[in-house]
Formats: C-alpha cells, structure tokens, sequence
C-alpha cells in the first residue's frame, strides 16, 4: 500500500511537469515516426518520379550515332543540348548523367567493330543511380538487340551470343523486403522507452536530491526498496504508455506509405503492435532501474542528464549489427536483451515467425536481467549518501 502511494504521488507529479509529458507522450514516441515516414516516404517519391519521367540527358556527339538517339528515344530518352565540359557539369549537378558518343563511332559501326559511348556521372550523389542505371540499360538493351542482328545477318543463330543462360530466383517476399528497408524500427522503440522514462528517472532521484526532497522522503517509516519499486512503477508506466503510442503511430504512419510501388508490404497492424509490446516488456523495466541507478551516482539533474545521454549509445551496438552487418540470426541471441528485442522485432518486421520459445526466452533473460539491475539499485538506494546534495 505505501508503495503504491508512492507511485501515485510520483505519477501525478510527472503529470504536472511539462516538460516530462511533452518528452514521454509527445516527442519521444512521435519524432521517430514522423521522421523515418517523412525521409522514407519523400525518398521513395521522388526515385519513382524520377523513374516515370522521361529521361534527359545532355548528349555530345548525337550526330555521330542517330540510329542509336533514335533508338533511345523510343525507350525513354530525350536528348538535351551538349555542355562544353561534361565532367564539371556533372560535378556542379548540373547534370544527374550526360552521354558521350565519339567522332569515331560511325566508323566502328560500319566495319561491325566495337563501338564505344561514355556514360558521365558521379556515383556519390545519391539522386544520379536512377537516370545511370536506366541509361544503361537502355543501352544493353540496344548492344543486345543490334547483336543480334549482326548474328542473324551472317546466318547465325542470336543464341550463340549466350551460351549461358542465368534464371535468377528471389526468394525474398514483399515483406522481407521491407524488413531490410525499415530494419531500423526496433531502434525507434528502444530509444522511445529511453526517451520516456528519462527525465522521470532523472527528477526521482537526481532531481529530488538536489532539490532536498529525497531525505524526507526516506525518512518515512517504509523500506527503501518500496520506495524504489514505487518510483521505478511510475517510471515504466510513462516508458511503456510512450512505447504504445510510438507503436501505433508507425503503425498509422505505415499506410501512408508508397511501399506497395517498390514491391513492397509493410505490415505494422495489430498482431505486430502487441507482439512488439510483449516484447519489449523486459526491457522497459530493465531501462528503467538502470536510468535510476546510473541517476544515483549524479550530484545534480545536469549531471545526470549528461550520464543519462551516454547511456542512449548503448543500443545503437545491437542495431548497427543487424543493419548494416550480415548476421545469421540464431537462437541464443534471444537470450542477450537488447540483442534479443532487436532480433524479435526485425523477424517480425520480415514477416519471419518468432517461435514461442524465442520469446519465452527473452522475456525470461530480460527479466532475469532486470531484477539483477533492480537489486543492485536498491543496494544503491539503502546509501545514506544518496539523500544528500553535496
């Protein structure tokens, strides 16, 4: 009972703090949505935009090759006026590719030889793939069609051309497809129950000590650890009520996405939300006695806020691993929290099943986890230094 009085008072205190609801209820779960959805969505619009429009291309040397301008131009291209100096105009981007034809390249045509093209871009501008790779192709298309008229020409079959013949088969589905594209999500949700149990984990016991407050309150005839487990209940209560709404925001942002145009199926509906809810149950505790035990250890609330911010690089190690490394997934990774949540959810994201062992398995380990940290802490709380602001 007295526990419980301690969390309602600390509830209804972080209530009344701006800043602790604006940071736990708004912009802790609301940033990351609108943030990814917006670049992803942007990003994806105007690479399909750019693939539906007519090409342009600044041509030098047209002259020297119409039956190949011709050719491009029923394919897509629009040829554009040549510039002096291709390089630099490319470098300027002023130009996303431009294409070269030499003077030489009508008469390597006629003889049957090798005729060259130059294609100028730059490959560090992200904007300038799409025009490259469909100008390319256009132009495979072309050499591949025009060969196989010179075989047909000297009575030879075109299949000579291709004495191999590649069938590629894509295992991946839609969905897994848009797991490696949004495979960042779990990092989202680890950061928001961050985010939303901070500044409570923070004022509970920092804040407290430096305002002078926290000795009073120890000095009530209840046990410490009451006191610990009544404000670490109002800290994961603000952590998982911002885990839920960031959950349902990527889940309402999700149909606003183009996805299905890059052939892909983004599915954050329902059985998603409480599948990434369960979870990440383990973790909002974990997160939260840790935030109150590293607040301990500082002097002041700007101390702590400094500790605290150092503690938000932590999870980027397990998600920096699964996102730009290849790693197998196997069993035992469900047992590492953290390494765990982030497995689970990227499954979940691929539309992989997670076994009901791989999640007993991390709800077990996280809280396992969990209640070390938690006894630690009230090891902690039991300091009569920790009430003093020195």
């Amino acid at each position: 009972m007295k526990m419980l009085t301690v969390f309602l008072k600390e509830v209804k205190e972080s209530l009344r703090d701006k800043r602790t609801v604006m940071s736990a209820l708004l912009y802790a779960p609301l940033m990351g949505p609108i943030m990814l959805m917006l670049l992803i969505s942007t990003t994806i619009n105007h690479q399909i935009d750019k693939a539906d429009q007519p090409l342009k291309v600044p041509v030098i040397g047209a002259q020297y090759a119409p039956h190949l301008i011709a050719a491009l131009k029923q394919q897509g291209l629009v040829p554009q006026p040549p510039v002096a100096d291709p390089e630099a105009a490319v470098r300027r981007q002023d130009a996303d590719v431009v294409l070269r034809i030499p003077a030489n390249y009508g008469k390597a045509w006629a003889k049957g030889e090798v005729a060259q093209v130059e294609l100028i871009y730059d490959s560090s501008r992200r904007d300038t793939s799409t025009p490259e790779e469909r100008l390319s192709g256009m132009l495979r298309s072309y050499a591949g069609t025009q060969g196989a008229m010179r075989l047909v020409a000297r009575g030879l079959a075109p299949e000579l051309m291709a004495p191999l013949r590649v069938d590629v088969r894509d295992q991946s589905t839609p969905q897994s497809r848009a797991g490696v594209v949004f495979g960042i999500l779990p990092y989202f949700f680890i950061i928001t129950v961050l985010v939303g149990g901070m500044y409570l984990a923070i004022d509970f016991t920092a804040g407290e000590r430096e305002r002078q407050s926290l000795e009073p309150l120890f000095a009530n005839p209840m046990p410490r650890w009451q006191i610990l487990l009544g404000k670490l209940g109002a800290i994961c209560t603000f952590s998982l009520a911002s885990l839920l709404i960031c959950v349902v925001a990527f889940a309402v942002a999700g149909r606003f996405l183009p996805a299905d145009k890059m052939g892909m199926t983004l599915n954050l509906g329902f059985s998603f939300a409480g599948q990434v809810l369960l979870l990440m149950l383990p973790l909002v505790l974990l997160l939260a006695a840790l935030q109150t035990l590293v607040a301990g250890f500082a002097k002041s609330y700007r101390e702590a806020q400094t500790y605290l911010s150092m503690l938000m690089i932590v999870p980027i190690v397990p998600s920096a691993l699964l996102t730009f490394m290849q790693v197998k997934i196997v069993d035992w990774m469900y047992a590492v929290p953290l390494l765990g949540q982030q497995v689970g959810i990227t499954q979940l994201l691929r539309g992989s099943p997670v076994g009901m062992t791989n999640i007993v398995v991390c709800l077990v380990s996280g809280f396992v986890v969990a209640l070390l940290v938690t006894l630690v802490t009230a090891w902690v709380y039991r300091s009569e230094r920790l009430a003093i602001s020195a």
